[in-house]
C-alpha cells in the first residue's frame, strides 16, 4: 500500500515542538498507512524530544536571527542557503503529500521550498503576535492555523483558520488525574495556588513568591511551587504543611485540576491549557522572549476579562494587591474562569488534520 507521507517542521522551543507532536499523533490516527518525518534544526531541543515520541527527525543547519548584535548573524545567510538546499533534497527524496510548519526558524526552509515545489503547506501560529518565520511564510502557505482572532492584521484573511493550539489529549482525560489535595495532605479548607515558572524556573517570580510567602500562607492558602531546576536548592527550605516546593512537575494535568488559582507565564500552550481546564489565572509574561510575544498573549486574554496580567517590572508594586483581590473575590474568580473557558479550542489537532484531509481529498 502506498504511504501517506507528511513532513512536520518546527522547533527551538517546546511551544513549537509539542503542537507538532500533537498534530503528528492525530495524523497517525486519521490516515491509513501514514508516515511522518520531522525536520528540525541541528543542535536544538527538537532533535532530542521528537525521537523520544517515536518519530524520525532530520536536522537542518539553520539558526535564528540574533536580535542584539552578534557575530552569529554573519554566518546566518550561509546557513539559510545551505538549509534551503538541504530542504530541496529532503523533499525530492521523501515526496511528502503535505508539509506542516509549527513555527521557529527550523520550519522556514522546508515550508518555503515546499511552496516553491507546489507541495501543499499549512503553518500553525500559536501566539497572538506571530513569529518572523510564520510571517515570512504566510504569503506562501496554503493554510494558516491560528489560536487567536483578529489575526488578519498579520496574515492573509482568506488563508486563516481559527483552530486553537494543539494540546496534549491527556489534559481532557479526567480519569487519569491524581487528587493532589489528598496526596499532599492539603487541608480541605485551604485555597490551592500553583506557581508555574517554567521548567527552568523564573528568578523574578521565585523572589516575588519568597518575599510574599508569609502573607500568602496567612490567607489560608496552600502553595504548589514549581521553582525550576536552577532554583530548587534555594527554595526547597520552604517545604512545609502549607508549601510544596518542586523543581519540575511531571503531572501538570493533576496540578491544573487541583488548583483554585494558577500563577504562570503566558506561553501559548500554557494559555490554551488554562482555557481547557477553566482556571482563573494571574499571568506574568516573560520579558525574555522574541518580540515580547508572551505579553501580547496575556493582553489578548486580559482584553476578554479572562485573566489578570502583571508585567515583571510591576511585580514588586502590585503583585500582593492583585493576588489579594483575586483570592478574596469569589465572583471575580468565577468570572475569570468562565471567560477563559469561552476561548478554549480543545479540538485543534483534529481541526487542523481535517483541513489537510479536505485539501488532499479535493486534490485527488
Amino acid at each position: 500500500m502506498k504511504k501517506n507521507r507528511f513532513i512536520i517542521s518546527g522547533g527551538g522551543t517546546g511551544g513549537h515542538i509539542y503542537p507538532a507532536l500533537s498534530i503528528a499523533n492525530k495524523i497517525n490516527e486519521s490516515f491509513n498507512n501514514a508516515e511522518i518525518k520531522f525536520v528540525g534544526a541541528i543542535g536544538r531541543m527538537e532533535m532530542n524530544i521528537v525521537p523520544k515520541h517515536g518519530y524520525n527527525i532530520q536536522g537542518l543547519w539553520i539558526s535564528g536571527l540574533q536580535r542584539s548584535f552578534s557575530l552569529k548573524n554573519i554566518v546566518l545567510p550561509f546557513k539559510l542557503i545551505i538549509s534551503l538546499i538541504q530542504s530541496i533534497f529532503i523533499l525530492i527524496k521523501y515526496k511528502p503529500k503535505f508539509v506542516i510548519g509549527t513555527g521557529g526558524f527550523a520550519s522556514f526552509p522546508i515550508v518555503f521550498i515546499s511552496s516553491i515545489l507546489r507541495i501543499p503547506t499549512l503553518i500553525q501560529e500559536q501566539n497572538s503576535f506571530p513569529g518572523i518565520s510564520n510571517r515570512l511564510l504566510s504569503s506562501h502557505a496554503n493554510y494558516i492555523s491560528v489560536a487567536y482572532d483578529k489575526m488578519e492584521k498579520y496574515f492573509p484573511s482568506n488563508k486563516l483558520f481559527l483552530t486553537g493550539n494543539p494540546v496534549r489529549e491527556s489534559i481532557s482525560n479526567l480519569n487519569n488525574l491524581i487528587d493532589l489535595k489528598k496526596k499532599l495532605k492539603i487541608d480541605k479548607t485551604k485555597i490551592v495556588i500553583s506557581i508555574l515558572g517554567g521548567s527552568l524556573g523564573s528568578d523574578k517570580i521565585n523572589r516575588t513568591i519568597e518575599e510574599n510567602i508569609d502573607f500568602i500562607i496567612s490567607q489560608n492558602i496552600f502553595i504548589i511551587w514549581q521553582c525550576g531546576k536552577n532554583y530548587f536548592k534555594d527554595y526547597k527550605k520552604y517545604n512545609s504543611d502549607s508549601v510544596f516546593v518542586t523543581d519540575f512537575i511531571d503531572d501538570i494535568d493533576s496540578v491544573y485540576y487541583s488548583s483554585d488559582l494558577i500563577v504562570a507565564r503566558s506561553g501559548a500552550l500554557t494559555l490554551s491549557e488554562l482555557a481547557i481546564v477553566s482556571k482563573p489565572a494571574i499571568l506574568i509574561p516573560s520579558p525574555n522572549v522574541a518580540e515580547n510575544h508572551q505579553l501580547e498573549n496575556a493582553r489578548a486574554i486580559e482584553e476578554k476579562h479572562a485573566c489578570i496580567c502583571i508585567e515583571e517590572k510591576d511585580l514588586d508594586l502590585i503583585f500582593r494587591n492583585k493576588l489579594d483581590l483575586v483570592i478574596r473575590d469569589k465572583k471575580l474568580q468565577e468570572e475569570l474562569s468562565y471567560n477563559i473557558s469561552k476561548i478554549a479550542l480543545p479540538n485543534a489537532s483534529n481541526d487542523i488534520v481535517e483541513l489537510i484531509k479536505k485539501h488532499l481529498n479535493n486534490g485527488e
